[in-house]
């Protein structure tokens, strides 16, 4: 077991470092984006090429394609060749089929489809389809990350399918980012498996996306992080005040899908804030917030926004690491509107006017940059555990090692329980176990892989192991 740093080595780091941000005033004072986390990683020359490849005038298009077939609304109609829902789901498969036929068969696109039965907002038995596509890895196929958007739309009436309901950023927005993501990724070698989603039927309750985890979970298929991209069009706030560089994202604490036993550990180690998601936000800061993108992520300690879901919602509850990505400030005159121009000549309406192209760019950037970098690291490591059968001020880890042919080794991280982010990390070595000569009383600990390119995985929080 390879040695750590003295207790009197670390914790004279932590003063000198508690001093010198003393000095410079506290963090949340900084300027959004300035201070990277210590377990930041550069973008590679081959992400930077990646995201050079993104177009705002393609995602423009797209966002006016989807908003040409008048309605998108989950019970519109499916038969018609250029209005309605079923328009909109056929124009999406030939999108990303020729994405496809450009990926040398590493990219398959199908519909995914089911009738819902009557239920919440679904009146009569109806009929709804996914688009999606699967990028499928090269080195490590059997690990999935999902990104998605949803292509229904709505108006005021939740139940009006027949109004012109545009839905240009709720949320032709985030269906403009995943197949812009999937027409650049088409042609590259991801290590492990990508899959692009267009879901219908979220407005009338997430019923898309939850047939889409329900399909995944069946299959035992190993998710380790989902993204949706839902209102990511406009950086124009109700008020008029922009923000063009920055992202919400929103990540979860105490996970929807945790057990009265692992609710149990959750409280005697003090995890609240250090969920597989919340790992998973952390790992978005660390490869997106930063110049290769122009964008900061600022990660919101939500589930979603106060009261409200998302797609990301249904892989949540199936205990895969989800998370949310909205635009900074919404605007609700330009979402869930009849279409109209009031007495006072303000337009109403979620109509392509009121999106920022060259924002859902960066957005898309964003995505980018987490996706491929996620498909590339080694997945994030299991069994992590603390060992606790004898009561010393040291801490040992341990951990399983994964199986991917280019993993290097592991590197310990740790923060004092009021920060953030990580704020230190020990390199490792290709080991499965290592002793910290510090107290897990005082502090939380993690482990993530490292590969051979220098690529790091999420960070896995370890349990406890008597």
């Amino acid at each position: 077991m390879r040695p750590s740093p003295s207790r009197r080595t670390v914790l004279t780091a932590t003063a000198a470092g508690a001093a010198a941000l003393g000095a410079a005033g506290p963090a949340e004072a900084a300027p959004p984006g300035r201070r990277p986390p210590a377990t930041a990683q550069p973008p590679t020359h081959e992400l930077r090429a990646l995201l050079r490849e993104l177009d705002s005038a393609r995602i423009e298009a797209t966002i006016r394609r989807l908003v040409s077939f008048g309605t998108r609304h989950t019970l519109s109609v499916q038969d018609d060749p250029d209005r309605g829902i079923g328009a909109a789901r056929d124009w999406l498969l030939g999108e990303l089929r020729s994405y496809a036929a450009a990926s040398g068969g590493r990219m398959t696109a199908e519909l995914q489809s089911y009738v819902q039965e009557p239920a919440s907002r679904i009146p009569t038995a109806t009929r709804i389809t996914n688009v999606v596509a699967t990028l499928r890895g090269s080195v490590t196929p059997e690990r999935v990350y999902v990104v998605s958007g949803h292509y229904d739309s709505r108006v005021t009436d939740v139940m009006n399918a027949t109004s012109d309901a545009p839905g240009a950023d709720d949320d032709a927005s985030g269906v403009a980012v995943v197949l812009e993501l999937a027409r650049v990724m088409a042609g590259r070698r991801p290590a492990s498996t990508i899959v692009f989603a267009a879901v219908a039927g979220e407005e009338q309750g997430l019923y898309g996306s939850t047939y889409l985890a329900q399909q995944l979970k069946a299959a035992g298929t190993d998710v380790q992080g989902m993204f949706t991209n839902d209102i990511v069009g406009s950086s124009t706030a109700d008020d008029g005040t922009e923000d063009p560089y920055t992202i919400r994202l929103f990540a979860e604490g105490v996970p929807s899908s945790e057990t009265p036993e692992q609710a149990a550990i959750r409280k005697s180690v003090g995890g609240e804030n250090d969920s597989a998601t919340r790992q998973l936000a952390r790992f978005v800061r660390d490869v997106a917030d930063n110049d290769a993108t122009g964008m900061h992520v600022r990660v919101v300690y939500r589930r979603d926004r106060y009261l409200r879901g998302g797609d990301h919602i249904p892989f949540l509850e199936r205990a895969y690491p989800a998370a949310r990505f909205t635009e900074p400030a919404e605007d609700f005159a330009h979402q869930h509107q009849d279409v109209r121009v009031d007495e006072n000549g303000k337009q109403y309406g979620d109509l392509p006017q009121f999106c920022d192209f060259a924002y859902v760019e960066r957005v898309a950037r964003v995505n980018a940059a987490a996706l491929w970098t996620l498909a590339q690291a080694p997945g994030t490591p299991r069994g992590a555990k603390i060992l606790t059968s004898a009561l010393t001020n040291s801490t040992q880890l341990v951990w399983t090692r994964g199986t991917e042919p280019d993993l290097a080794g592991y590197e310990i991280v740790w923060r004092e329980t009021t920060a953030r982010e990580w704020t230190h990390v020990i390199p490792a070595g290709d080991v499965t176990t290592y002793e910290v000569d510090l107290s897990k009383d005082n502090v939380f600990f993690g482990v993530r892989a490292v590969n051979r390119a220098g690529n790091r995985s999420p960070v896995a929080f370890p349990a406890p192991q008597s």
